[in-house]
């Protein structure tokens, strides 16, 4: 069973020079994130949400080498980039 605590769930962004423009584009305004094996897209959105004070549009999920990934689209009125600066991923 995996706990409910946010900061469990989502573990690390992810940044590469793709994911930062990812964030940048006003139109995706997405963020990737490494999540806990596991974790179902409710979850990861449940988390996002209660973490950093956004709505979040969609959550699609991949797996790769690096672990279970998280792509995550915010709503309109919240924007990518700023939370990326409060997370100091610039």
């Amino acid at each position: 069973m995996i706990e409910n605590m946010p900061h469990t769930i989502l573990l690390h962004p992810y940044v590469t020079e793709k994911t930062l423009n990812l964030m940048e584009k006003e139109e995706l305004n997405s963020l990737v994130f490494i999540v806990k094996e596991g974790s179902t897209k409710p979850l990861i959105k449940k988390a996002f949400e209660e973490l950093f004070e956004v709505k979040v549009q969609s959550v699609n999920v991949k797996h790769t080498r690096f672990g279970k990934m998280a792509i995550i689209k915010l709503t309109g009125d919240y924007s990518a980039e700023d939370v990326g600066m409060r997370i100091g991923i610039f």
